[in-house]
């Protein structure tokens, strides 16, 4: 008799009507259920209030996060239409929020650009919640209707005469499809920050209900979020420079500014969506670039004739820029739009950004001037580290030949299998080598604090000897020597980095300076999902024959109950203060031990915190201690 699975049947085919396919597969939608797919139910609707404020029909936006856990956003733009569809018989808004795949971004005579040519966001909202309520200024009239799981709980009904226009959305994230329900105002704050600097002139509020507020308004534009983003920073211009031009319907907007800075930071945005993979923009961006830098070098004679062109790596050295275009059918990859790849827009941000920069050089001889010395000595200090990398190629090194001498090696050749502890100093790593399981953990012990490559140049970062330790036993080429250097994920000899310090001061600084050289350098193993910090206990609770540990204040206190009065607490402050079975039971073994995994939830707010935290600026760094300090606990000092 076949199983109940094999038994395929017509009765068994399942035709989910409506939204419901949405609350079925919410991630298929909005990527994650997790805090990310949360927050991304509020930029799907304040996507809709920023295209009608793209298109000129809106200049202000309020989000409020109410007490009840809801969100409202509101907008003065032209509100969705209420009259009757004429296919549907139903009114129109009641078609947006209830369908998916309508809207009016599909008539490029009702939106020119826009971000959301889905036209799934606002009724995948609506699916999501557990209600949502709609108001609308419109014609003279205020109408409203409420929705409860996606489907109409009213009918569309005027309730008052208005001389305003707009819309206002509240909804209620269905506790039982999201992890959290809680809007975090930080994350929020940041894209709405954002997005008021892409649209200059544009108000937008973020309030909690009787509580914080803060308004956004940007006159500068983006030519301010520049400035914004190199505070701290010594700019090598007084001012960004600022590029609006437009081609076959193609609107380029962009700022730029150089800075003595060693890291570039280019942000690029498509119809207000951020564009954290790049694309056919960013590909034009960096074309004329590289092409502009070198024809001025050249004309000035600043780069001889013999000499080789500057690399692209050289020419957005400490680069700061700010890209936005608007695209009338923007072609992204998937809902999630990280990457734009309409091809013809390549050579329209090349045509316009290589006439702007002309013009810019021509008209700024001295700040071109500076900026080309920049640029030449970034080149300098790329050819000695080339060098340096090729040699140690040539020696075997970085092709596996020849392994670092302190390296402690796993038996094993699997990577998937194998993992390598980077160890805080000798006397750890000399514990972690006789506690580890040989078959497949290595151990890497460094010697001192690693070089902090915020502040450094590629040639001194491969001139370290602790750094190219970690980059030879991972037997993965880095990025940033070369424009086409990509990262050799499938080169890496072991799945798993695990970061293994002390719990003090000196130990969060070392796994901070460990964790800047991986974002900045080796990426694709954060991507991968192969990094990951240790958890070593906090404290041993031994009464007689009894022993366990703590790894946080409330196991402490949860042990000692159970173990009543009488009981001795030792506090670990160091590894080196565990024996080599200790370290094992409690650090090392699989099947006991805790590891946190490294994530990149935003890549663009990373950026700033490694930049706020390594960086240059004092400043900037004492206020985000003094920010977060609340939030960490046994912090030895």
């Amino acid at each position: 008799m076949p199983s109940k699975s094999d038994d395929y049947k017509a009765d068994q085919i399942q035709v989910l009507e409506g939204l419901e396919a949405v609350r079925k597969r919410p991630a298929m939608y909005i990527g994650t259920t997790g805090e990310a797919g949360l927050h991304h139910l509020v930029y799907e609707v304040v996507d809709n209030s920023i295209d009608e404020a793209m298109n000129g029909h809106c200049d202000i936006i309020e989000i409020v996060l109410h007490s009840d856990g809801s969100c409202s956003v509101k907008d003065n733009g032209r509100g969705i239409p209420v009259d009757n569809h004429p296919i549907h018989k139903v009114p129109a808004v009641e078609i947006v929020m209830t369908k998916l795949h309508a809207g009016g971004k599909f008539d490029s005579d009702t939106y020119k650009v826009s971000g959301g040519l889905h036209g799934v966001g606002v009724s995948v909202v609506n699916a999501l919640s557990l209600w949502t309520k709609v108001e609308i200024h419109r014609g003279g009239g205020i109408y409203t209707q409420s929705y409860k799981k996606g489907k109409p709980d009213s009918k569309l009904k005027k309730i008052g005469d208005s001389d305003e226009h707009g819309t206002t959305v509240r909804f209620l994230p269905d506790k039982g499809i999201f992890e959290t329900t809680e809007f975090d105002y930080q994350i929020l704050r940041n894209r709405l920050r954002e997005l008021a600097y892409l649209n200059a002139g544009i108000r937008i509020t973020l309030s909690e209900e009787d509580g914080k507020s803060q308004k956004f308004y940007y006159k500068g534009g983006i030519s301010q979020y520049v400035t914004f983003l190199n505070r701290g920073k010594t700019a090598l211009m007084s001012e960004p420079l600022y590029v609006n031009g437009e081609k076959d319907q193609v609107q380029v907007e962009a700022a730029l500014q150089w800075t003595t800075a060693f890291r570039e930071n280019i942000h690029t945005f498509t119809n207000n969506i951020a564009t954290r993979e790049g694309g056919t923009h960013l590909s034009g961006l960096r074309t004329a670039l590289t092409r502009s830098l070198n024809n001025i070098a050249r004309k000035r004679n600043q780069l001889k004739e013999k000499d080789p062109p500057l690399d692209g790596n050289d020419v957005r050295e400490g680069l700061t820029v700010v890209l936005s275009i608007k695209v009338p059918e923007p072609q992204f990859e998937g809902q999630t739009k990280t990457k734009l790849g309409n091809s013809e827009v390549k050579g329209i941000v090349d045509t316009v950004m290589t006439e702007s920069l002309s013009n810019f050089f021509a008209e700024n001889p001295s700040d071109s001037q500076i900026i080309i010395s920049k640029c030449i000595q970034a080149f300098q200090a790329r050819e000695a580290a080339k060098k340096a990398r090729d040699l140690t190629r040539r020696k075997g090194i970085l092709e596996g030949g020849g392994l670092p001498g302190k390296l402690a090696d796993c038996q094993s050749k699997d990577p998937a299998v194998s993992e390598i502890f980077i160890v805080e100093g000798d006397s750890a790593g000399g514990t972690a080598k006789q506690g580890r399981d040989r078959a497949t953990q290595a151990i890497l012990p460094l010697r001192g604090k690693i070089l902090n490559v915020e502040k450094s140049r590629i040639d001194k970062i491969l001139g370290n000897t602790e750094v190219m330790a970690l980059i030879t036993a991972m037997g993965c080429n880095i990025t940033g020597v070369e424009e086409e250097d990509e990262f050799e994920l499938e080169n890496a000899r072991y799945h798993k980095l695990v970061i293994m310090t002390d719990a003090d001061v000196d130990g969060a600084h070392i796994r901070t300076l460990l964790l800047t050289f991986l974002y900045r350098h080796m990426e694709g193993l954060i991507h991968a999902g192969y990094v990951y910090i240790a958890q070593p206990p906090l404290y041993k609770i031994t009464k007689g024959k009894k022993m366990d540990y703590a790894y946080d204040e409330s196991q402490l206190k949860k042990i000692k109950s159970k173990f009543g009065s009488g009981c001795a607490v030792q506090r670990y402050k160091g590894l080196g203060e565990m024996n080599a079975l200790q370290l094992w039971e409690t650090t090392m073994d699989p099947n006991r031990r805790t590891l946190l995994q490294v994530t990149i939830e935003d890549a663009a707010e990373a950026n700033e915190v490694f930049q706020d935290l390594m960086g240059d600026d004092v400043q900037k760094r004492r206020e985000f201690i003094e920010a977060n300090a609340t939030a960490v606990a046994n912090l030895d000092i």
